[in-house]
């Protein structure tokens, strides 16, 4: 199945139980992005009644945990709150949300999708999300090194997270403060139909109308001369395989 995904990084350090309940309860009671019905980390061995959901429950594996994974019967969708901890890389911790490509066919789906990442941006202090298919998202997220014996490769990052810059464009781009003094005028200078203003200083960078359009030809072209305008050294260079050399402006995090 083609997954349409969502990222929405976290500032450094652990969001609260409170914030994780509201992000809880907005995803499942006020955006119903799915029936969750398991629960965990890898095991998956809680059980839900999507009718009566157990916010407790989740909340405390959240907290004993530091993160947590809510599904759905199948893997059509999932929720993955993953924050960094204090032994992992500050600028990891991320919301991954993940529903069928067919949803973004939907008109009131897409516009529904821009107000609820814009919302959840808000509530964490989120300085970037991005959204679009996938398996365009890994692919510009991983790439394969040959391994000094030359029979097999590795996969590493080509960037770890936004303190090193972006991996590309994707069909959705929330641009938050860092990234908006970043570009400067150049983002402002971009045509309407490709960048909207969100407010609070934040910008939408939409390439191309539908996330199943990543990897056409047409969509490639649009993203390449959005990174050309932009500033190339803001992204890492896949035909290169170079990291960004210009790179946002970000809090210190807290020692």
């Amino acid at each position: 199945m083609k997954h349409v995904t969502t990222y929405i990084t976290f500032p450094p350090g652990v969001p609260s139980g409170a914030v994780v309940r509201e992000i809880l309860q907005r995803a499942f009671e006020t955006y119903r992005w799915f029936r969750p019905m398991k629960y965990g980390q890898a095991s998956l061995d809680g059980r839900l009644d999507p009718d009566r959901i157990d916010f407790d429950a989740l909340v405390n594996l959240y907290e004993r945990k530091s993160n947590l994974t809510v599904t759905t019967r199948t893997d059509r969708d999932y929720l993955i709150l993953y924050p960094a901890k204090p032994i992992d890389p500050p600028y990891t911790g991320k919301l991954i949300w993940a529903t069928s490509a067919a949803e973004a066919s939907k008109a009131a789906w897409r516009s529904n999708h821009l107000q609820q990442v814009l919302t959840l941006m808000r509530l964490v202090g989120s300085p970037l999300a991005q959204a679009g298919l996938d398996a365009d998202y890994e692919r510009k997220k991983w790439r394969l090194v040959p391994d000094p014996d030359g029979l097999a490769a590795t996969e590493v990052y080509t960037v770890r997270d936004y303190s090193e810059g972006l991996v590309g464009l994707t069909w959705r781009n929330f641009l938050g403060p860092p990234f908006v003094r970043l570009f400067g005028e150049r983002l402002a200078s971009l045509p309407s139909e490709t960048r909207q203003e969100l407010g609070d200083d934040t910008v939408l960078i939409q390439p191309y109308a539908l996330p199943a359009q990543a990897g056409t030809s047409e969509a490639t072209a649009r993203e390449r001369q959005l990174i050309a305008h932009l500033g190339p050294e803001c992204f890492y260079d896949h035909e290169h395989h170079r990291k960004p050399t210009r790179l946002p402006e970000l809090p210190s995090p807290p020692a």
